[in-house]
């Protein structure tokens, strides 16, 4: 219950933030071009606070459904325009002008992830260097010749500083010719190329959730060695102690510490083998694991904290405030154009659609992020404000884009388009944008 309201929060919490930086945009460059504002809502439906401000005595008004929100400006469209406001309706104003108000509402999500990102950078970011962990036998990695502990120093012709580059540069490659070529270096320092050929199996693997299984290996984690030992735990009750390598829970391979816990959660109140290491010497004892019940359930534990320790892998990445600015621009426009890269090829068959997510799934991510911390739950938001903004200026009429484009024609055939092709245009809208919304509920629900 806990884990759900927090998600809740989080998502209510984004949209409004989000909706307000869009709908404020096409506010502000309204205003400058001379349009006259009758109502700034964050919401929708009945509102539960408003007042009245300015000499055109606009509505602000914060709105009983926390989902979106709205400008309306005066407009000749919607029924006569008294003669002092002559000029200022949206429908009067120079196609240039509107088509601006438009652009607006995208341009400022695309400025408020700068803004995001400039934070990030500025206060320093964890960063991992990307290495190779368990490679599955059998798997594309296998074939290609990866072992654990690769360094990933390029993906094609593109270094790669952090797994996200390394992510990002390995998605592009595969969807574009199926074959990833990777620049690697062993622990001896031997710089190697090798090329994983995926072919035909490479929009299976854009699935949420799938590119590493698909591939055959995981990103490198510290192995599982024990940091400290919980007095009376179920551990210091058999010996074991900090340094400890384990290896094995009843049989089951452990190599990371999150094996280990998988390993040792799933198994409360039976009594297992383990087998670790301790000063290079193999070693076996049964230990007993305790049953403690928590918010997830009932769950083993044997009293120990594993280390975490990625070594020379890990680093702080922090930028002085002007070199976050470039960083920030960087970062954001990296991220639209993979963005729209993305979507072309969900259109072609090359990508999978269950990439495309609901509100279900969002306030998941949300929820995750914001319980992670102020930094993972900023990111967040930067990714979702590049989102809605892209996803604005899609050529659908209900949305800014499609706008843009019966403006555009407007400018260019020297009249308004026509009722009847509007009203066919805000119809096709409606029906693909519930399709979608269809679609992507459907995704929440049956990821």
């Amino acid at each position: 219950m806990g884990d759900l309201l927090i998600s809740l929060l989080a998502f209510i919490v984004a949209i409004s933030v989000l909706v307000a930086v869009h709908e404020y945009g096409h506010y502000i460059v309204g205003r400058w071009t001379g349009m006259k504002v009758l109502r700034f809502s964050i919401g929708f439906g009945k509102p539960i606070v408003s007042w009245v401000r300015g000499k055109d005595r606009t509505e602000y008004c914060l709105s009983a459904i926390p989902l979106g929100g709205y400008v309306r400006f005066l407009d000749g469209r919607e029924g006569p325009v008294s003669p002092e406001d002559q000029g200022r309706a949206f429908d009067h104003r120079p196609v240039a002008a509107r088509i601006a108000v438009l652009l607006a509402g995208p341009a400022f999500n695309f400025l408020f992830a700068i803004l995001a990102y400039w934070v990030i950078f500025a206060s320093g970011v964890p960063t991992l260097l990307p290495a190779v962990g368990e490679v599955a036998p059998g798997s594309h990695a296998a074939r290609a010749g990866l072992q654990t502990g690769d360094r990933i120093l390029a993906v094609g012709n593109a270094n790669t500083g952090d797994w996200e580059t390394a992510l990002v540069g390995m998605l592009d490659q595969m969807i574009s010719g199926g074959d990833i070529t990777l620049t690697l270096r062993n622990d001896a320092g031997v710089q190697r190329s090798a090329t994983l050929v995926v072919g035909s199996d490479a929009a299976r693997l854009t699935e949420p959730g799938m590119l590493f299984d698909g591939l055959g290996f995981v990103p490198w984690q510290p192995p599982a060695v024990i940091a400290n030992v919980t007095p009376g735990g179920a551990a210091s009750e058999v010996d074991l102690v900090a340094g400890d390598r384990v290896i094995a829970v009843a049989g089951s391979p452990v190599r990371t510490a999150d094996d280990l816990i998988r390993e040792v959660s799933s198994r409360p109140g039976e009594t297992v083998a383990l087998q670790y290491y301790r000063d290079q010497e193999l070693r076996d004892v049964d230990i007993t694991i305790r049953a403690e019940t928590t918010q997830q359930g009932v769950i083993g534990r044997i009293g120990v904290a594993v280390s975490s320790d990625y070594g020379d892998l890990a680093y702080l990445r922090k930028f002085g405030p002007l070199a976050a600015v470039s960083e920030s621009v960087e970062k954001t426009w990296a991220t639209m154009t993979f963005t729209v890269r993305m979507l072309g090829r969900m259109v072609t068959g090359d990508v999978s659609l269950r990439n495309i997510s609901g509100p279900i799934k969002i306030a998941e991510y949300a929820g995750d992020s914001a319980a992670r911390g102020s930094r993972e739950f900023l990111t967040f938001l930067a990714l979702v404000s590049i989102s809605l903004g892209i996803l604005n200026l899609l050529p659908v009429p209900v949305l800014d884009g499609g706008q843009i484009v019966f403006q555009t024609v407007e400018l260019l055939k020297g009249s308004p388009v026509s009722e009847r092709s509007q009203i066919l245009g805000q119809q096709f809208g409606i029906v693909a944008l519930i399709l979608l919304m269809s679609f992507a509920f459907y995704n929440d629900l049956t990821g």
